[in-house]
């Protein structure tokens, strides 16, 4: 008899969750953006959902929920149900969280089920036109005759910007002052005005500003060239191979959804970020769709993602709130 309860139960845990997905999604889709509305994050998402609805044959309907560097809205995810009906916009951020901040309430790398990367937003290090340093290599060269005396402006501490510098400072074997602001326009208006001589700044914002020759561009922050500004080259291919930092979003649910759930969802994902149209919205906005291959791919760059940004606050001296 305790035999066949046994049978009978692991019958029920292979059939459920195959249920669940053969009639998956029964209802609209709450797809969570953990920030205010109209930011980068939530533009990008908003985007994406339509066609995501288009797939899926539901209703997708997005939710803001910022606060906390994005913790907020992705702890109310983490604690969902797992069936597909509640989703993460995973940004960047989430990764560099969890060596930035002392209490985190959930496990990036435990508590979700990767679907795929969607958007990634390359920055770009700038300077004032009359820095003498012209290229990557006398940016380098610079810096280190001047151990900390050249200082850099970001939109805050902990930001992207500020990490895609720490990080090429120590790729560099260099160092600057970071000048963190509490915004990144003020921070490029006092770059444009010499006041600050370098910044880490989204290739979106400082194309315009590149194109008139009121700053200086040395190189984008992703491993590949934009798209959009293909006449940039990357920081890698000028002098510090290796080197990425760039902004991204992916699509991110509750720890053991389903995987047939998982699987509809990423398929959904590519088909929508493979629409022509949609490609060139994101090339015009100075980013870049880019769908993992799989799940298991974005789960790759997560945990890549999380011990890059550990190691590049220790090191920094960056210390966690």
């Amino acid at each position: 008899m305790r035999l066949q309860k046994i049978g009978w139960m692991v019958f029920w845990c292979a059939v459920i969750p195959g249920a669940l997905a053969a009639g998956y999604p029964d209802r609209p889709v709450r797809w969570v953006v953990p920030s205010t509305a109209g930011g980068g994050t939530d533009a990008s998402t908003r985007i994406i959902a339509p066609k995501l609805a288009e797939y899926l044959g539901q209703q997708v309907v997005i939710e803001n929920r910022p606060g906390a560097s994005g913790n907020i809205g992705a702890e109310y995810v983490a604690r969902a149900a797992p069936d597909g009906q509640t989703l993460l916009t995973c940004i960047a951020s989430h990764a560099s969280n969890a060596a930035l901040m002392n209490k985190i309430p959930f496990d990036l790398a435990r508590d979700f089920a990767p679907v795929s990367l969607m958007v990634t937003v390359p920055e770009m290090i700038i300077s004032h036109p009359a820095l003498p340093a012209k290229t990557v290599k006398e940016l380098i060269v610079l810096a280190r005759a001047r151990p900390g005396d050249l200082q850099y402006a970001t939109g805050g501490i902990g930001s992207i910007q500020h990490l895609a510098m720490e990080l090429f400072l120590n790729m560099t074997n260099s160092k600057m002052l970071h000048v963190p602001y509490k915004a990144t326009h003020p921070a490029l208006i006092d770059v444009m005005a010499g006041h600050v001589p370098l910044m880490v700044i989204a290739s979106l914002s400082a194309l315009p500003q590149v194109r008139a020759g009121r700053v200086r561009a040395y190189g984008v922050t992703s491993a590949r060239r934009m798209t959009g500004a293909p006449d940039i080259p990357t920081i890698a291919e000028l002098g510090v191979p290796g080197y990425e930092a760039v902004q991204w979003f992916g699509l991110l649910a509750p720890a053991a959804t389903p995987r047939e759930i998982v699987t509809r969802l990423h398929a959904g994902i590519v088909r929508a970020l493979q629409d022509p149209d949609m490609k060139k919205r994101f090339i015009d906005d100075g980013a870049e769709a880019t769908p993992s291959s799989s799940p298991e791919e974005f789960g790759a760059l997560i945990r890549s993602e999380l011990v890059k940004w550990a190691k590049v606050v220790t090191d920094a001296g960056i210390k966690p709130e």
